[in-house]
Parts: C-alpha cells; sequence; structure tokens
C-alpha cells in the first residue's frame, strides 16, 4: 500500500464507523416518526376529527421540513452532521413528549401542530445527515457502489418506517395513546445517547465560510430533478397520507389495527423493492451502463402514472373495492419504489463534491414541498370528491414528473474528486 493510501485510510475507518452509527440512529427516528404518524393519525381521527383536519394535524410537519433541508444543509456545511443529528434526535425526543406528557385537554389542533412541526424538523434533519453521509464513504472509482448504497440505505430506512407503522398501531391497541408516545421517547433517547457516548469528531470536513445563498442550487440537473421530485411524492401522498387509510376506515370498515399493518406491510415491502433495485434494473441498465440515469427516471414516471389511473377506473366499474386497492397499492408501491430509488441516486450523483449537503438539503427541500402539497391535498379532495378523485390526482401529478424527467441528463454524471461536507 503506498504511503498515501495508508494516510486515507485511518481517516475512511472513521468515516465508516461515524456512518454506521449515523445510519443506527437514524433507522431509530424514522421507526419513531412512522410511529407517532399512525398514532396521531387515528387518534385524532377517533375523536371525530374530519379528513382535512386531520391532513391539518401534518401541515406544519410538511413545511418545517421544507424550511430544514434549506436551513439543515447550510448548518451542516459550516458545523458538521454531527451537530444536524444530534439536534435532530433531540428535537425529536421533544416533540414526542410533548404530546406524552401533557393533559390530554391540551391536545387540541393547534398545539399538535406545533409538536408534529418540531418532529418534522427532527426526521429530516436526521435524514439529511445520514443521506449527505452516504457519498462520504463510497469510493468514486467503484462502479455502481453509490447506486447500490443509496438503494440500501432507503429501502431500509421505508422498510422500518413500516415497522414504525405497526408498532403505531400495535401500541394504540395495546396501552394507548401517551403511553406509547413514550415508548417512542425511550427508542429516541436510547440513540441520541450512542451517537453522543460512540461517535468521534465530525463526519466529513466543514467549511465556516460557506454562504447561506449557496444553498440554491445552480445545477439544472439538480433544479429539474428536484422539481420532479415534488411530483413525484405529491402523486403518493395524495391519496396515501389521509385518504387511503380514512377509506380504508370507513368505507370498508377496517379497524385502525387492520388499517395499521396493511400499511406496514406495504411500506416494508415498498423498501424491500427500493433496497433491491440495482438488481431489479440491471437488465434495463445493461444498455445504458450499469448506473441509472435521467431515461429511467422518466420511463419508470410512465409506467407508475397509469398504476392510480387503473385502480380508479377499477373502482368505478364497480370491481371488489378491497381487492382493487391491495392489488392497486402492490403494483404502485413496486415501481414508485424504483422511481424513487434512481432519484435517490440521481441527487448524490449530480451532486457536487464540494456542496453535497447543500445538494441534498435542497433536494429534500423539494421532496418535504411535495410531501406538503400532497397531504393537504389528500384531506381536501378526498373530503370533497372522494378516493377516485385522488387518484386521478395522483396521475396527473406522476405525468407532470415524468416530463421534467425528460430534461435529466441521458448519462450519468459522476461527480469528481473527494465530497467533504464543506463548499
Amino acid at each position: 500500500m503506498s504511503s498515501k493510501a495508508a494516510a486515507a485510510a485511518p481517516d475512511r475507518s472513521g468515516d465508516l464507523r461515524n456512518y454506521a452509527i449515523v445510519t443506527g440512529a437514524y433507522w431509530a427516528d424514522t421507526i419513531a416518526d412512522g410511529a407517532s404518524r399512525v398514532l396521531v393519525l387515528f387518534y385524532f381521527y377517533e375523536l371525530g376529527y374530519s379528513p382535512l383536519k386531520v391532513a391539518s394535524l401534518f401541515l406544519f410537519y410538511e413545511v418545517f421540513g421544507i424550511i430544514t433541508n434549506l436551513v439543515g444543509g447550510f448548518v451542516a456545511a459550516r458545523l458538521g452532521l454531527r451537530a444536524t443529528l444530534v439536534a435532530g434526535l433531540a428535537i425529536q425526543i421533544v416533540a414526542l413528549a410533548m404530546l406524552a406528557a401533557v393533559p390530554e385537554a391540551w391536545l387540541v389542533v393547534a398545539f399538535v401542530m406545533v409538536a408534529q412541526a418540531l418532529s418534522g424538523i427532527a426526521k429530516d434533519l436526521t435524514k439529511m445527515s445520514s443521506k449527505s453521509a452516504v457519498k462520504l464513504v463510497v469510493p468514486q472509482d467503484q462502479e455502481g457502489a453509490l447506486y447500490r448504497w443509496v438503494a440500501v440505505l432507503t429501502g431500509s430506512k421505508n422498510a422500518l418506517k413500516g415497522v414504525g407503522f405497526f408498532l403505531g398501531g400495535l401500541l394504540l391497541s395495546v396501552i394507548g395513546f401517551q403511553p406509547a408516545l413514550w415508548v417512542l421517547v425511550g427508542l429516541v433517547a436510547a440513540a441520541l445517547a450512542i451517537v453522543l457516548v460512540l461517535m468521534r469528531g465530525d463526519l466529513g470536513t466543514t467549511d465556516a465560510k460557506a454562504k447561506f445563498r449557496q444553498m440554491f442550487a445552480n445545477d439544472r440537473a439538480v433544479n429539474v430533478l428536484a422539481a420532479a421530485r415534488i411530483f413525484l411524492f405529491a402523486a403518493r401522498d395524495v391519496w396515501f397520507v389521509v385518504a387511503l387509510p380514512v377509506y380504508l376506515r370507513t368505507v370498508l370498515g377496517w379497524t385502525f389495527w387492520q388499517v395499521g399493518t396493511f400499511l406496514a406491510v406495504w411500506v416494508i415491502g415498498y423498501g424491500i423493492v427500493q433496497a433491491s433495485a440495482p438488481r431489479l434494473m440491471r437488465g434495463r441498465g445493461a444498455a445504458t451502463g450499469l448506473d441509472p440515469d435521467g431515461r429511467s427516471a422518466t420511463w419508470l414516471a410512465f409506467v407508475l402514472a397509469a398504476l392510480p389511473a387503473a385502480i380508479a377506473l377499477a373502482l368505478a366499474a364497480g370491481l371488489d373495492p378491497a381487492v382493487t386497492l391491495v392489488a392497486g397499492l402492490i403494483a404502485f408501491g413496486g415501481v414508485f419504489a424504483l422511481n424513487s430509488a434512481v432519484h435517490s441516486f440521481l441527487i448524490l450523483d449530480y451532486a457536487r463534491g464540494d456542496k453535497v449537503a447543500m445538494n441534498v438539503g435542497f433536494y429534500y427541500m423539494a421532496n418535504a414541498a411535495g410531501r406538503l402539497g400532497g397531504t393537504v391535498c389528500s384531506g381536501l379532495i378526498y373530503q370533497w370528491h372522494g378516493l377516485q378523485a385522488c387518484l386521478w390526482a395522483s396521475a396527473a401529478f406522476i405525468l407532470a414528473a415524468g416530463a421534467l424527467s425528460l430534461m435529466l441528463p441521458t448519462r450519468p454524471q459522476r461527480a469528481v474528486g473527494r465530497t467533504p461536507i464543506g463548499t
């Protein structure tokens, strides 16, 4: 081994150690976040809240997700990913404790919206920290490694979010709303303790001279991908966040335990497909190289757009709604997972080595904007026109994502050089 390589090895070993800690903390926060979403959704719906009011509980969650990704990327550039991770976990503990510790009379819309705002901040700080860390530890010269690592991380996150859905439904059934929240506080507190005790130094390098204006991407590929991401996630959440659970509960008569379990199984399966995306798309990528590019995102979006439209048509034709929704969700989840995995790879492929945290923060700001639009539309459209209208809106949003994807580069944009967190 050369002296240069030997000198680099300790740094890389330290990065891998810290990355494992970051990822474990992200997984714990993901489980807590998924569980708390189910707890809040069903607890307040059972109290008689309308679908629009239930959606409004998550409004600040998504709004502050947008702000957090924008500011968080800047903070990471200045202070490092350790600072954003610790802050995210600490804020999540506060958010959960707010709902767990107060008298039930305090659990009104305004108070819950504030707690959800903090939860959204926490979730996006931990996500940005983990996603940015991937590019720091994947060697530039290993063809396809970045795609595989991103797919595994993103897929495992979504699978664990499904575990969170299941845990939320289980805890709500067994011990009730506020005791369940204390269990989640304990989970996140344990993750924070591990980070504080075991993490050494900062993951990546920092730059005290980073400017906030540098958060706004001046790279065309990043901007187009971010715009496509807005529509892709609005298309998922416009029927998945509020409309589908409420429909299953009120129209099909499922218990919240059944709904929570179904959503958990779906999200776990979705995560497994996402983690397997490099293998599943290997044949398709053979003609264009190992890694996906703009064409991959485009054809996946146009295939995906047909699925909510087909579900809506099947419901309108009077087919069994339970069978239609279960089968349709399986197909939708599989294609959506592949499309999302391609997006997650492309943002790291497009991100400049000296601005990776900022580019990732900008991209996930767009992600949060899509979730916000989808969440609001989910409650609003369902209350006014029902589930079929939500499905048609989903198809329209996906078509917009596909149209934008046509403008993405048609070959991977392999970044050059080492990838510090600073600018």
